[in-house]
């Protein structure tokens, strides 16, 4: 008889990759004696390698040695060959529906998760909403695991790092030890698209806010990109105890063994909220077009830290990349930056 061996598909986005991290990790400690192997993109392997002993990470190269149906099909015989007994499809894109079909006419036990479209397109719909809290990732997630015939019984994942947090000595001298009289706070102020952005200058007026209030503390802002290089020296230059963190930090291991140590996280609903979440630190989170209700919130974060505009065009977006219906991103601008600052200060204390 085969050894328990299942399959876990999950390629991309940043974001929805890392909320995997929370359910698989769950899946193994549930199930300690099944083996359980993440295919997934290079970054990936950070979040899955050391997460538990019964999870190996499996590297999956789709723009090159697995691009195209050549590819795919030369990834699905590697894949054969290492026994799997389940096939669990985090993901339903073109890629891993192309391979969910060929585990399946080899009668393998396979089931997807369910995106329920039909709910997103209701609840970001023009006229007539339905403002209802559909599934989370995390419970889509579950749920395919339950239909393979491995229900989770306990999702207690607190983070990817022990209680204490991750080794700040492995960090630049620059990040140095954290000092019992100062808070560490982190702003990523930035996301893939427009409709997920709070306006720059009024996030420098969060910092600023955020730093006379608190002097001793030191802010980290995340984030790497045209729009981060443009902005993140002037900020620094504007604020005492500043530092770029895409400009001293080499890996994302880096990264995230900082964020553990961060009393906050100010982050847009991007994959900078993910990341902090697991991490264990809580994240006071800024929402434009798209919505907590949507199912995207980061893993056992509080909904009271969601920041956000009561609007009836809202959510006009599931990931936030469509135009703005009014012109005027009033979902963002019209936030202003002392509503973000009083939840810094109710996370801070």
């Amino acid at each position: 008889m085969k050894k328990e061996h299942i399959l876990v598909i999950r390629f991309s986005a940043l974001g929805d990759v890392v909320m995997a991290v929370p359910v698989v990790y769950s899946l193994a400690k549930t199930y300690p004696d099944v083996r359980i192997t993440v295919l997934s993109r290079a970054y990936a392997r950070t979040f899955f390698e050391d997460l538990a002993p019964n999870i190996n990470f499996m590297e999956a190269d789709l723009r090159g040695e697995y691009s195209g149906v050549r590819g795919l099909n030369k990834l699905y015989r590697r894949l054969t060959a290492k026994n799997f007994t389940a096939v669990a499809d985090l993901h339903n894109v073109l890629r891993s529906d192309y391979l969910r079909m060929r585990f399946n006419m080899s009668r393998y036990n396979v089931a997807h998760i369910d995106k329920h479209r039909k709910a997103r397109k209701m609840l970001t719909a023009e006229e007539n909403k339905a403002m209802e809290q559909l599934p989370t990732s995390f419970e889509n997630y579950a749920d395919v695991f339950g239909r393979l015939g491995y229900p989770i019984k306990d999702m207690s994942f607190k983070s990817i790092f022990p209680p204490e947090g991750g080794n700040l000595n492995l960090l630049p001298a620059i990040i140095g030890p954290k000092k019992t009289f100062g808070q560490w706070i982190g702003f990523a102020p930035f996301a893939a698209h427009n409709g997920k952005i709070y306006p720059p200058e009024k996030m420098l007026e969060v910092i600023k806010m955020t730093k006379a209030e608190y002097p001793q503390a030191r802010i980290f802002l995340f984030g790497r990109g045209k729009r981060e290089d443009a902005l993140f020296p002037k900020w620094c230059g504007e604020t005492s105890d500043c530092i770029n963190v895409g400009e001293h930090m080499e890996t994302m291991q880096q990264e995230l063994i900082l964020m553990s140590h961060l009393d906050a996280m100010v982050s847009m609903d991007s994959a900078n909220m993910h990341l902090a979440s697991i991490t264990g630190t809580p994240v006071v989170s800024v929402w434009g077009a798209t919505h907590p209700y949507a199912g995207f919130m980061g893993w056992k974060q509080d909904t009271a830290n969601a920041v956000q505009e009561d609007m009836p065009c809202r959510p006009c977006s599931v990931y936030g990349n469509k135009p703005c219906m009014r012109g005027d991103f009033a979902c963002m601008n019209n936030i202003a930056p002392r509503r973000i600052f009083d939840r810094i200060k109710a996370v801070v204390g």
